[in-house]
């Protein structure tokens, strides 16, 4: 599913982002997938916690990795 609109990204996105990180920080998630520049209207970055839990839906590193 969409996350972002503005960025075109999905929750894969989100999870590819955070992969592997002990504790997702949230200004590094933001900065890290765009989502906090002039070309990104912030509904993202205002839901961004929302982010975290599905950039920490349990999956494992491997699971994202692209085959």
């Amino acid at each position: 599913m969409y996350v972002c609109l503005c960025k075109g990204l999905t929750e894969s996105d989100i999870r590819r982002a955070s992969c592997c990180s002990s504790s997702p920080d949230p200004q590094a998630l933001l900065d890290s997938l765009g989502l906090n520049d002039e070309q990104c209207c912030g509904r993202c970055s205002d839901r961004v916690d929302e982010l975290l839990t599905i950039a920490t839906g349990g999956r494992t590193c491997d699971a994202l990795k692209p085959a």
